[in-house]
């Protein structure tokens, strides 16, 4: 084990392949200074309580001060969970985000009399401040908050859930502090005979590994290390959903699904019909299994076999700067607008590049209202997805760029479910551009192949994760318990849908239910599949389109959540409370398998 290759510490990244993350502050000094200044504003609140029905005015001072102190926080919150996440194991910034958090939650009991008295308002006198011109920049936001008038309570109950903040998230704190911090997968030789850490960052690689051996030593030690603590991890996620349970039956709301998508407008349709539809098109899943057995000349395809491209001689190493100037070039038909300030963003060091002990695993973009829109990424240079989660997560930022530039800091804060648009839009014009670009069948098939990953792992494992999520809140209400053993059998009987009765299953990936850092936020994953489904047909009609749907596209970047998700996309030109574009993206799938079948 001498010769093994372990990860570096932070301390040995370049800086150079860190983020700057200066336009949030300068040091943590200066922060520690905000910090201290934006605690002592916190009894501002007071000069407003129980006086906002005295009329529009106060109303306005009101929300402007809760609108002004809620942008420094968010500028306080990023800089300090970035830190701690450049390394989850150091001591000094656990500290300070935990002493930011304690503070937040002070300022949310501060604050929390504004909603219940707000709410409080008689209609016909709140109707006649909303037309008061001091308000009309607020209209949408205390429109949104009007909707929450059967879910609100009094004051002194909204100050009480306001203190539970933290508490509330220890479930998912614990999980990210064994996930990301304590746990140690051990070390798995590749191909080449070469003993290597085998860590969140690169499991994927050795799923892509040619060899067979390889894949499977990887998959079971990866797994066996969650085997080792899957009564821990059981109660946690149990815990986040008991805690999901509890605030939507406090809040008066029939179910924890129909609370996680109230404040989005959305309607329980969209998910159902999210699910039925990927349903009906299992069998597509099932066939390109099929085609990916024979290709790979397996007897039986296993789970660990799913991620191997089919195209072996054209896997390929991308640099770092080649990815860079790969995703550039593939954004083209945004504009030249939207390219350079995506390249200017990668050579001021928006993006923290590489693996280190200690940092939290995955990808993630991190914007703010008056800093930049930072990326975290582990990247591995022999996986070529890598270039694609890029892709994805510059979406994500140009979206943050694009919202703050465009809109007021109440109105900039675009939804997850639009997030996920932004993001995957992104990754389906790389693919586009690659395939137009493939200079042999060859190598069209292996950008084939990932784009049918992607669609299966972003539209069918997302809606899968989405039926879990669904399966086991319903659970809870219902008033059973949740332990390993439901856990697993759960997750074990989608699997096996999902799957088809071909492939081989083992016993372990029950427990990926366990590493999915999703869980704790809880009805998110649909928001990918959905995402993705609008990508698709809005790519097709911006490169199929002219000057008007590029315009069109752009305006939904810049228009932040100044209209419901659902409207906003509309406007770009997708109707999500349809079938169609879940449908339609599911054809695509089918299309790209016969020609990928045809090819090989």
């Amino acid at each position: 084990m001498a010769k093994a290759q372990g990860l570096p510490p932070r301390s040995a990244r370049k800086p150079e392949d860190c983020w700057d993350l200066s336009s949030l502050f300068p040091s943590d000094e200066a922060w520690e200074a905000a910090l201290h200044a934006w605690e002592e504003a916190i009894p501002g609140y007071e000069r407003f309580r129980g006086k906002l029905s005295q009329g529009a005015n106060v109303i306005a001072e009101c929300l402007e001060f809760d609108y002004r102190m809620d942008r420094e926080g968010e500028r306080l919150g990023t800089y300090a969970f970035l830190k701690t996440a450049e390394d989850t194991t150091n001591p000094h910034y656990q500290r300070m985000r935990g002493r930011f958090l304690s503070i937040a939650t002070r300022a949310n009991q501060a604050a929390s009399f504004i909603r219940p008295e707000l709410l409080a308002i008689p209609r016909r006198k709140m109707e006649q401040f909303l037309k008061d011109a001091a308000l009309r920049s607020y209209e949408v936001p205390l429109r949104r908050i009007l909707r929450w008038r059967p879910h609100t309570l009094g004051a002194s109950e909204e100050r009480i859930l306001a203190m539970q903040t933290q508490m509330a998230e220890t479930p998912s704190q614990i999980f990210h502090q064994l996930n990301d911090g304590d746990l140690r997968f051990g070390y798995v030789k590749d191909e080449k005979g070469r003993t290597r850490e085998l860590t969140h960052g690169n499991f994927l690689s050795f799923l892509q590994s040619p060899d067979r051996a390889v894949r499977e030593a990887a998959f079971e030690t990866f797994y066996e290390k969650y085997a080792e603590h899957q009564n821990t991890l059981a109660a946690t996620l149990s815990g986040s959903v008991q805690k999901d349970v509890y605030y939507a039956r406090v809040r008066n709301f029939p179910s924890a699904r129909e609370a996680a998508l109230f404040p989005d407008n959305i309607p329980t349709q969209v998910y159902d019909q999210l699910i039925e539809t990927v349903r009906r098109y299992l069998p597509s899943l099932h066939r390109y299994y099929d085609l990916r057995r024979r290709k790979l000349r397996l007897r039986q395809l296993c789970v660990y076999d799913t991620y191997v491209p089919l195209v072996p001689r054209l896997r390929l190493r991308t640099s770092w700067d080649q990815a860079v100037a790969l995703v550039l070039k593939a954004l083209a038909p945004l504009g030249d607008e939207y390219v350079s300030i995506l390249e200017k963003g990668f050579q001021s060091r928006w993006c923290d590049r590489y693996e280190n002990r200690g940092k939290q695993s995955g990808a993630f973009s991190a914007g703010t209202y008056d800093g930049a829109p930072y990326i975290l990424m582990n990247y591995q240079p022999d996986v070529f997805d890598h270039v694609f989660t890029l892709a994805h997560e510059a979406g994500h930022s140009m979206h943050s760029y694009y919202s703050a530039h465009h809109q007021p800091y109440h109105l900039y804060q675009y939804t997850i479910f639009v997030a996920e648009v932004a993001s995957t839009f992104n990754e389906q014009l790389l693919h586009r551009y690659l395939m137009g670009q493939a200079k042999s069948d060859e190598e069209r098939a292996y950008y084939i192949n990932h784009e049918i990953d992607e669609i299966r792992g972003t539209i069918f494992r997302q809606t899968m994760f989405a039926e879990f999520e669904k399966m086991i809140h319903e659970h809870v209400e219902k008033g059973d318990a949740l332990t390993v053993e439901t856990f697993r059998t759960m997750y074990r009987s989608l699997l096996n849908d999902y799957f088809g009765p071909d492939v081989k299953v083992p016993d372990l990936l029950e427990l990926e239910c366990f590493r999915i850092p999703h869980f704790y936020n809880a009805f998110y994953v649909y928001k990918y599949a959905t995402g993705l489904s609008a990508a698709i047909a809005l790519a097709d009609r911006v490169l199929q389109g002219g000057k008007n749907e590029l315009d069109a596209y752009l305006a939904f970047l810049s228009a932040g959540c100044s209209k419901d998700p659902l409207d906003l996309l509309r406007d770009a030109g997708v109707d999500m409370e349809r079938p169609d574009p879940v449908a339609a993206a599911m054809e695509r799938f089918d299309t790209l398998v016969d020609e990928l079948e045809k090819i090989l």
